[in-house]
């Protein structure tokens, strides 16, 4: 059973590829997911704020400076890159306010995984993500009115409530559950990546199934976004980082952290309040950016066991 498991979050972006194309080929079998993406979202939100502890607010408070360097950057730079992509591509307004959707949500709940594997500094990435979810029901509907603004008419409040509904509410009930009911959730914890995966896989596979009627016209073009952005949110994260003196660890854990977006969320927020189409960006993110995050984490690596080697060649021998 335990192998199984492993099997199953190990090989996410796999699962997340097959489902997305079953969704592209035979929607039927998937529009069924439609009603339910908020509900998705916020077992994936309640997942992660399982995993909190109070102790994880006090590492934003004992090092400030490092977070806020990562939460501007998170929405600076990714809403920045998406609005530029929108302008050279010249998108229709439904596809153009799917990139924005994307660029202007908080780090995504993987990013916390990928930085672990990338050797970056954990505590750093979980609580950029956890303020910037925080913050997400002002940031993201504030972000999304200045920049799409011009295309279609966002609804501030409707978007702000529907961000606490689906995000920080079950992130915050996750928390609280952990702190008082810690001997039973820490019985049920080693099952939610698990169960995270799972919802994740449906959620996307029921996205692209509402939008499979435009993915083949447009899921190219999209694709090829999707991986400028993604691309662009990692090297300006770590540029950003060692602009103000962070250290590799943590450097890398910003551009992790910038560079991978919670796409569920936009992808949910586009179904509400848009048009499927828009949902397309955040179900293309979904897969790329845990291909993306896995590619990054394992340079990361190489790059750290290449940098010891080097040194024990320098190092004297000792004779």
């Amino acid at each position: 059973m335990k192998q199984c498991c492993s099997f199953l979050v190990n090989n996410m972006a796999l699962f997340v590829v097959l489902i997305g194309a079953m969704g592209a080929i035979w929607p039927q079998t998937l529009t069924w997911v439609g009603p339910y993406i908020p509900w998705l979202l916020g077992v994936v939100m309640f997942g992660m704020g399982m995993t909190l502890t109070f102790q994880d607010f006090k590492t934003v408070f004992h090092r400030p400076w490092e977070v806020m360097i990562g939460v501007v950057a998170q929405f600076l730079i990714m809403p920045f890159v998406a609005w530029m992509l929108v302008k050279i591509f010249s998108l229709p307004p439904e596809l153009a306010i799917g990139v924005i959707l994307v660029g202007t949500c908080p780090g995504g709940t993987a990013s916390n995984v990928i930085s672990y594997l990338a050797k970056g500094d954990v505590a750093l990435s979980v609580s950029m993500t956890m303020t910037t979810t925080i913050l997400a029901p002002i940031v993201t509907p504030a972000l999304t009115w200045l920049l799409a603004g011009a295309w279609i008419q966002v609804s501030f409040t409707a978007m702000m409530i529907s961000i606490a509904e689906m995000v920080l509410f079950p992130l915050i009930l996750g928390l609280f559950a952990h702190h008082f009911f810690k001997r039973t959730v820490d019985t049920f914890l080693p099952a939610m990546p698990v169960i995270s995966v799972v919802t994740i896989v449906i959620l996307v596979g029921g996205v692209v199934s509402l939008s499979a009627s435009r993915l083949f016209d447009v899921g190219l073009l999209m694709a090829a976004i999707v991986i400028i952005h993604n691309m662009f949110g990692l090297v300006l994260g770590y540029s950003m980082a060692r602009l103000f003196h962070l250290d590799s660890r943590k450097s890398r854990t910003v551009s992790i952290e910038v560079g991978m977006q919670n796409s569920g969320m936009a992808a949910s927020l586009a179904v509400l309040y848009f048009n499927p189409a828009a949902a397309i960006p955040g179900a293309i993110f979904s897969v790329w950016h845990n291909i993306s995050g896995s590619l990054v984490a394992n340079y990361f690596t190489r790059h750290d066991t290449d940098d010891k080697e080097a040194q024990a060649e320098l190092a004297p021998s000792g004779h």
